[in-house]
């Protein structure tokens, strides 16, 4: 018979050529169709929509963080299935089988017992090109076996390179951050060097997570340690700090802003058109009129030189409109929040709470005053 033979050959090709495409190539793959767009597309709705019903916050983090790795694994077991069926389907159409197991189940055994290497030897095949796909099979479930150890660490070395450049803006930039954090902390005695040297480590940064979430997706799914934090949130941060210092300030010294900007703004864009989001407008103003006057106030006492207040208004409404469209539908599929320019009260950082703080009164700001006052 042919036409198993055809299918299954197909169906071993394409899943090869996914896991090549996915685990070995290090680029965006721009084909419409492919199995693994597939699966995500098919099993990352669904598993928004139950998080959209869980209310309290924490738990519903907690159930989004365990779509990343579970996908993971559900991707190696969707590529382990597809050549199973595959190379069965062939044995079938091969009939490498005797009369009396000359079936397509028993075929199908055949192959799930080859790729994993048992060697039951319950059931072999009986002619030379079977023995030579069983032969072929097998070699390919240790590549398979290899192809995965050898993915697992690149995604979490991948993750936890994102995951640290993300924490070590909590005592810069609050929880969540935002651009009026990063400003009323930079205030004062070398207050714009540090700035500066901050949006240099940024365009730095942002270029690594462009480079892993294209490469490998699936990192993208990875939820930050805090509920508060995500790598969405903090290239929101930058870009708003950003737009802010090229519209509202008359420095000369803006290179590095500019670099930081366009770098941060070239990640949203291709990560939006890797995942086929759309832009969308923001569904509420993020910068209200008085929130401007605050930040600008802010950049003044960072000591920029501010331009006008309405020419400064129009540039950074054309330079907002740059980015959060792409933001707001990164934000929209991943369900990630954006922060807003600037919080409307004071919230606690990270690095300020603990469990045993909560339990016992302990407060992490006592502690930060009293070590003030004694110096």
């Amino acid at each position: 018979m042919i036409w198993p033979i055809v299918i299954g050959a197909l169906i071993v090709l394409t899943v090869l050529w996914e896991a090549f495409e996915t685990v070995v190539l290090p680029r965006r793959v721009t084909r419409r169709f492919r199995l693994t767009v597939v699966f995500y597309r098919s099993t990352w709705p669904s598993w928004k929509y139950v998080a959209q019903r869980i209310r309290k916050i924490s738990r519903r983090e907690t159930f989004l963080s365990f779509y990343g790795p579970l996908s993971l694994l559900f991707l190696f077991v969707f590529w382990g299935i597809g050549l199973i069926v595959g190379f069965g389907l062939i044995l079938y159409g091969q009939s490498t089988l005797t009369a009396s197991a000359h079936t397509l189940s028993t075929a199908i055994y055949l192959s799930g017992t080859t790729l994993f290497t048992l060697g039951i030897g319950d059931v072999v095949p009986h002619t030379a090109s079977g023995r030579l796909l069983v032969v072929i099979e097998s070699g390919l479930g240790f590549g398979f076996l290899a192809l995965v150890l050898s993915y697992l660490p690149v995604i979490y070395q991948a993750f936890s390179r994102r995951e640290v450049n993300i924490v070590l803006l909590d005592a810069r930039a609050g929880s969540p951050p935002t651009a009026g954090e990063l400003l009323r902390r930079h205030a004062g005695p070398k207050g714009i060097e540090s700035l500066r040297q901050l949006l240099h480590d940024w365009e730095r940064s942002s270029a690594e997570i462009m480079e892993s979430h294209i490469s490998y997706p699936a990192v993208a799914y990875f939820r930050s340690q805090h509920n508060n934090e995500s790598w969405l949130s903090a290239l929101s941060a930058i870009l708003d700090l950003t737009a802010l210092l090229l519209s509202c300030t008359a420095d000369a010294e803006l290179r590095q802003a500019r670099l930081t900007f366009a770098m941060c703004r070239h990640t949203v864009v291709d990560l939006a058109q890797l995942f086929r989001t759309p832009p969308h407008s923001m569904p509420f103003d993020r910068l209200a009129p008085t929130d401007l006057d605050r930040l600008r106030a802010q950049i003044e006492q960072s000591g920029f030189q501010l331009r006008e207040r309405d020419p400064a208004a129009a540039k950074l409404a054309d330079f907002r409109q740059m980015y959060e469209p792409y933001l707001q539908g990164l934000s929209r599929y991943l369900y990630m929040e954006i922060p807003p320019f600037i919080l409307a009260k004071e919230i606690t950082d990270n690095w300020r709470t603990s469990a045993w703080g909560r339990i016992s009164g302990f407060a992490a700001a006592e502690v930060v005053e009293a070590d003030d006052h004694s110096d």
